[in-house]
């Protein structure tokens, strides 16, 4: 239920800039978040809204990611980047977007960009796509010296078996 809650700007819930209407959607699905079906509903229809926004991406793919429902977490979390990459007029190859994410690694947006693609790395990992997840990850720790999206931890998870898993 707590892949819901977080937040960038000191609110309680990740979507706080979300309309009334979507804030409503995901905070039932908090509320009913044991049960699966009428939660996932909930995002659902906030996914459907006409007014969804970034905040209501990442909402909906954290979702789906902590319900390991991979598929739906995967295509909501390119999503999630394909919006901040045209939102902020992001490059598209990892040469020439590292140095800009490396400058704003602070900011609010870059970080959802980030949390998205190291989650991205997870459920590839899941998925048992071990040097695809160990690539991301390893961008992603490049960035991060703090580890503060634990891509690092991911490196030390992944690494002893990837050598096993090579064809």
């Amino acid at each position: 239920m707590n892949a819901l809650l977080t937040s960038t700007n000191g609110d309680r819930y990740s979507w706080y800039n979300a309309p009334e209407e979507i804030k409503q959607l995901l905070h039932a699905a908090v509320e009913t978040w044991e049960d699966t079906a009428q939660s996932e509903q909930f995002i659902l229809q906030a996914l459907a809204h006409p007014q969804t926004d970034v905040d209501t991406l990442v909402s909906a793919y954290r979702y789906f990611f902590y319900k390991q429902k991979d598929a739906m977490a995967r295509r909501l979390a390119l999503q999630v980047m394909e919006e901040i990459r045209t939102q902020e007029a992001l490059p598209e190859a990892w040469e020439d977007l590292q140095p800009i994410l490396q400058d704003r690694i602070l900011d609010p947006i870059i970080r959802l960009y980030l949390s998205a693609y190291t989650a991205l790395g997870i459920m590839l990992a899941r998925w048992g796509a071990l040097q695809a997840a160990i690539e991301i990850a390893d961008r992603v720790k490049r960035l991060d010296d703090k580890d503060e999206f634990g891509a690092g931890v991911l490196i030390k998870i992944l690494t002893p078996y990837a050598s096993e898993f090579q064809l």
